[in-house]
C-alpha cells in the first residue's frame, strides 16, 4: 500500500499553574506536528480504532485530559506561508514534500518555553499489512526531549522500535515520573534512568529484557513497574526497592520465586505464565494483597502464612491436586483455583469474606461440599464450577442445585442467577 498524503495531528500541553492567580499563569503553547497518521490497536491499553500519532493533554493536576484545555496556534514566524497546498497546472491541488528529519516535535523548537507536564507519541500500527520504518520512533536523540526537562513529568513512547536508552536524554529529565516504553525492541536499560530519582512508574513491557535492569536501585520513589513478556529468567536487581508496591513479571522464564526479601511494601504480584513450580518466597511480604500465579507449574499450596493481609489469590491453569494451606488467609476475598486437579471443596469454610470463588475445571464429582463448606459465608457472590464432573453428569440439574444450596450468589459460572 502506498502513502499518498499526509495528516496534521494537533499536538496540545496545557500549563500546571504554577501561582494560585489565574492572571498570573503563562499561555498555553501548542503546535501542529505534520507525521502520518496510524491506526493503534492491540491489548493491555493500547487504544482500539484510534488514530492517534501524537497525544499531549493536561490537567492543572498535572494529569490527563480526554481533551485539551485550549488550544493556542503558535505565532505566525513558526509556520511558513509557502508550505500551504498549492496548485498544480491541471488544476488539481497538490501537496509539498517534505523530507522528514525525523523530529516529531519540530514544532516546538528548542527555544519555545512549552510548559508540557505530559507527553505521548505512540506509532507502529499495521497500515493494510505494510510495515515501514519510516512510520517508527527508532531513535530519542531526534526528539531533542531536553527541551522539555523543565516541566516533563510523564513520557509515553510505546509501540515503537526504540533499542537504545541514551542516557544523554534521561538524565536531563529529573522531573519524570512516569516513563512508558510498552512494546519497543530494548535489551538494556544500563545507567539511562540512574538520575530519574522522581520515577514512580515505569512499563517496560513487552521488550527484550533478559534481566531487570540493576540501574532500577537507584531510585528511591518506585511504586510500580510492569516487565510483562519479555525474557527474564531470575528475579534480581530489586534488593534497594523498599518503596515498591506493584510488580509485574508475567510472561517471562522465571521458574523460582525469589528475590522478594527487601520489597516489605508490596502489595501486589504478578507472576503469571511462568515456570514456577513451588509457592515460596513470601515471608517478608507482610502487605501482599493480590498474589498471582497463574498459568505456572505448580502441584501444591503451601507457605502462604505469612500473608495475613492477602485479599486475592489466583492460581489457575497450575498442577494443584489439593485445596490446602490457606487457614492464615481470611481476608481472601477471591480465591481462583480453576483448571487444576482439585477433587473435592474442602478446607475454606474459615474464608468467611470470600466473594468470589474460582473452581471450574477441577475434578469435583458432586455438590455435597457446598452445604458444609460454603452455606454460612454471606458475602459469596459469584461461584464459578462448571466443567468439573459434578456439571458434566448432570448439565440440566446442576444450576438449580446450586442455586438451592447456596441462595446468596447473584452468578453461577457466567451466568448472573435471578430472582424470583
Amino acid at each position: 500500500m502506498s502513502l499518498e498524503t499526509e495528516e496534521t495531528v494537533e499536538v496540545v500541553s496545557a500549563i500546571a499553574p504554577t501561582t494560585s492567580d489565574p492572571s498570573e499563569v503563562a499561555p498555553v503553547t501548542t503546535g501542529t506536528a505534520t507525521t502520518v497518521s496510524r491506526d493503534v490497536s492491540g491489548d493491555k491499553g493500547k487504544e482500539k480504532g484510534g488514530n492517534v500519532v501524537a497525544n499531549v493533554s493536561v490537567d492543572n493536576e498535572g494529569t490527563r485530559r480526554s481533551g485539551p484545555t485550549a488550544r493556542v496556534v503558535l505565532p505566525e514566524a513558526q509556520v511558513d506561508a509557502d508550505d500551504t497546498d498549492e496548485e498544480g497546472e491541471d488544476g488539481e491541488k497538490r501537496e509539498e514534500e517534505e523530507e522528514d528529519d525525523g523530529d516529531f516535535l519540530s514544532d516546538f523548537p528548542d527555544e519555545t518555553p512549552v510548559r508540557m507536564s505530559s507527553l505521548e507519541l505512540r506509532f507502529g500500527a499495521d497500515v493494510d499489512g505494510c510495515t515501514s520504518g519510516w512510520f517508527w520512533i527508532g531513535s530519542l536523540a531526534n526528539l531533542h526531549l531536553p527541551r522539555f526537562a523543565a516541566y516533563l513529568r510523564k513520557l509515553c513512547l510505546r509501540q515503537n522500535l526504540i533499542s537504545h536508552l541514551d542516557p544523554e536524554v534521561f538524565h536531563q529529565l529529573t522531573l519524570l515520573e512516569e516513563l512508558d516504553l510498552y512494546d519497543n525492541k530494548i535489551k538494556h536499560v544500563g545507567d539511562a534512568l540512574d538520575r530519574s530519582q522522581n520515577l514512580t512508574v515505569v512499563d517496560l513491557s513487552f521488550n527484550l529484557l533478559r534481566s531487570v535492569p540493576d540501574g532500577l536501585e537507584h531510585l528511591k520513589s518506585l511504586d510500580t513497574l510492569y516487565f510483562v513478556q519479555n525474557k527474564i529468567s531470575k528475579i534480581t536487581g530489586l534488593s534497594h526497592s523498599v518503596t515498591l508496591r506493584s510488580l509485574e513479571l508475567g510472561g517471562n522464564r522465571i521458574r523460582k520465586i525469589e528475590g522478594l526479601d527487601s520489597l516489605v511494601n508490596l502489595e501486589e504480584l504478578w507472576l503469571g505464565k511462568n515456570k514456577i513450580t513451588k509457592l515460596e518466597g513470601f515471608s517478608t511480604l507482610k502487605r501482599l494483597k493480590i498474589l498471582s500465579l497463574q498459568s505456572n507449574r505448580i502441584t501444591k499450596l503451601e507457605n502462604l502464612e505469612d500473608l495475613k493481609e492477602l485479599d486475592q489469590l489466583y492460581l489457575s491453569h497450575n498442577g494443584v491436586e489439593r485445596l490446602e494451606g490457606l487457614e492464615h488467609n481470611t481476608k481472601l476475598t477471591t480465591l481462583d483455583v480453576g483448571s487444576n486437579f482439585i477433587p473435592a471443596i474442602e478446607n475454606i469454610s474459615h474464608l468467611t469474606n470470600l466473594e468470589e470463588l474460582w473452581m471450574n475445571g477441577n475434578k469435583i464429582p458432586d455438590l455435597f461440599a457446598l452445604d458444609t463448606q460454603l452455606r454460612h459465608i454471606g458475602t459469596l457472590r459469584t461461584l464459578y464450577l462448571e466443567a468439573n464432573p459434578c456439571h458434566k453428569q448432570d448439565m440440566t440439574g446442576y444450576r438449580r442445585k446450586v442455586m438451592l444450596a447456596l441462595p446468596q450468589l447473584t452468578q453461577i459460572d457466567a451466568t448472573y442467577v435471578r430472582k424470583s
